[in-house]
């Protein structure tokens, strides 16, 4: 199952994992610290065998305690070594860098190996289900619907999706071929 990141949601992608589906979702870069030119998350090392993680400077930021915020275990890491950092101002404006991890963090590290492993995921996906609506949008004049409940917007779309196949087989078969096919 190949999406775009705004349909990124943790536990949707462990659901996928549940049910032997392979996920292809790109994390959100909604980092503030990175914005902020400080480093993200991702500059830090989990090791899971000792379950702590490795700061750019080499520190070990160790784990404290662990909550369940919205039904999600999360668990907190930190040091307490930030404050005489030479990379504090690259790391954190607080007293010191925190780190939250979910519970199922490690199946979403894995789902983006997948993707560094297969970039042109995201590039098939787009080609199959960027276009049509690109192309609803651009020759169709659709970039609003004309009616307003969702009963006349389901008929509208349905109407612009089966014009779009339609020129589509057209385009493909020919209009000939399609003739015959519709008339068999």
């Amino acid at each position: 199952m190949v999406a775009d990141r705004g349909y990124f949601k943790g536990e949707e992608i462990l659901a996928c994992h549940n049910a032997d589906i392979t996920a292809y979702v790109p994390k959100p870069m909604t980092s503030g610290a990175k914005a902020d030119g400080r480093f993200n998350n991702d500059a830090f090392i989990y090791d899971a065998a000792n379950n702590h993680y490795v700061c750019p400077a080499g520190e070990t930021l160790i784990w404290r305690f662990s909550s369940v915020e919205e039904g999600m275990k999360l668990h907190r890491y930190w040091s307490s070594k930030c404050q005489g950092c030479a990379l504090k101002t690259q790391c954190t404006p607080s007293k010191q860098r925190r780190i939250r991890r979910w519970e199922h963090e490690a199946i979403l590290e894995e789902m983006q190996v997948r993707l560094s492993n297969a970039p042109d995921m995201m590039r098939v996906r787009k080609r199959t289900v960027e276009h049509p609506f690109g192309t609803l949008k651009q020759w169709m004049g659709a970039t609003h619907f004309l009616t307003r409940r969702l009963e006349g917007v389901s008929a509208e779309m349905s109407l612009n999706v089966l014009a779009y196949n339609m020129k589509r087989v057209m385009k493909i078969l020919g209009t000939s071929s399609l003739m015959k096919a519709l008339s068999a």
